[in-house]
């Protein structure tokens, strides 16, 4: 079975096409620009990652997702060097989709009522929703009769009890706007609790884990037994940990406070809050390797600082997820780009808490790798793993798993 996984931003569109016989990658690639009238960019790779990689650039104007799409089947169709003969080996598209609004809990095979749910959580996912809607309407169009299926990132945060998705507000108005705690990073933390699960040789219901999504762009999951009961993220991806741009939590008193003082509008401040706070705000960096540069060679004041603070952030939300779970907790497993490369941030995050069971092993943790692997000690209760994410080929699992189950039905 091969299975194409798409992607689709406001001015992009990335892709990736898995033999799903062994999850291997057959080709993936990136469309950029699209709608530039001078000049846009495709990037496309044959066997990436194997000795056999092969790289393909292209540099020309795509109207719209229609055209860049239809370049992207002329690579993978092509005579010499497509990876497919025809589109129809292509079994199931699996589509990412930011948002699935209040109702929809699960991954869905593309129907009209599923596009009008992607549709209706437009205002909840301005950004991202129409995107992946257009992504959706023009693979139904240029692979006619391969079935689609969208992977919310919100599903993952939508199996929370009740306590924990509800804010504190009154309820009317939660539900007239669809207000409530969803979460993202979804793809991903679903994809860390299977691995770990496997990791540890424990059944999926009875696993119980801290996932740490740590990039750009970071949240926390709450595991037990295989699901989702908290997670650092909220209405949208602002609440939480400190990030390399956002905020996180914080009195959102002081939203009203800065729109008073300084006279700007709420659109104004959300973009102060999401675009020019977190690391970017504290230190005027958003890649760690710079923090720690100026942190430890130019002994940097606000770069210690906002290392001080990320870090806090992260181990704060963890202490908190660790009680939820009443210390029964099996791993802590790290991943992104900071997760999976950070050793001083793990390191950190984790420090000085031997009492609660997490034991480091500091020469494992200082070791690069892309396995994924267990870096705490032999005598560690708590295991602390690092595991590489892999949204792609979760949203290419669970595509399988929707079309398998809608042909049983």
């Amino acid at each position: 079975m091969k299975i194409l996984v798409l992607n689709a931003g406001s001015s992009s569109c990335k892709y990736k096409l898995f033999n799903m016989d062994d999850h291997s990658v057959l080709c993936q690639g990136l469309v950029e620009r699209i709608g530039d009238p001078t000049t846009g960019c495709l990037t496309h790779k044959i066997a990436p990652d194997t000795a056999k990689e092969e790289k393909i650039s292209l540099e020309e104007p795509f109207k719209d997702h229609a055209v860049a799409l239809n370049k992207v089947i002329e690579l993978l169709t092509d005579a010499k060097k497509g990876v497919i003969k025809d589109t129809k080996e292509i079994s199931v598209i699996g589509h990412r989709v930011l948002h699935g609004g209040y109702y929809q809990t699960q991954p869905a095979l593309v129907d009209e009522a599923c596009k009008k749910t992607i549709r209706d959580a437009f205002p909840l996912g301005p950004l991202h929703n129409p995107p992946n809607y257009t992504g959706i309407e023009v693979a139904e169009k240029l692979f006619p009769g391969v079935p689609n299926v969208a992977v919310f990132d919100t599903a993952f945060g939508m199996q929370m009890p009740e306590e924990a998705y509800t804010y504190a507000l009154p309820k009317d108005l939660c539900k007239e706007l669809q207000i409530r705690r969803y979460g993202f990073h979804g793809t991903s933390h679903t994809y860390l609790t299977h691995r770990g699960a496997a990791f540890m040789h424990k059944p999926l219901e009875e696993f119980n884990c801290i996932t740490l999504h740590l990039g750009n762009g970071s949240s926390l999951g709450c595991v037990k037994n295989g699901k989702c009961i908290d997670t650092s993220m909220g209405l949208t991806p602002l609440e939480g940990v400190v990030m390399g741009t956002r905020c996180g939590s914080i009195d959102p008193a002081i939203v009203p406070y800065i729109m008073d003082q300084k006279g700007l509008s709420a659109k104004e401040v959300d973009t102060i809050m999401n675009k020019k706070s977190g690391l970017l705000g504290l230190c005027g960096q958003t890649d760690l390797r710079d923090m720690h540069r100026l942190a430890d060679q130019e002994n940097n004041a606000d770069a210690i600082l906002a290392r001080k603070i990320l870090i806090r952030s992260f181990k704060k939300q963890l202490g908190s997820f660790f009680f939820l779970l009443e210390g029964h907790v099996d791993c802590l497993i790290f991943s992104a780009g900071i997760g999976e490369n950070d050793a001083k941030v793990r390191a950190g995050v984790v420090a000085g808490l031997e009492s609660v069971g997490i034991c480091l092993d500091k020469a494992k943790n200082e070791t690069r790798s892309g396995d994924e692997r267990d870096i705490s000690t032999a005598d560690s209760r708590v295991k602390v793993l690092v595991i590489p994410t892999n949204e792609e080929l979760q949203i290419a699992l669970t595509a399988q798993d929707v079309l398998a189950k809608s042909k049983k039905a």
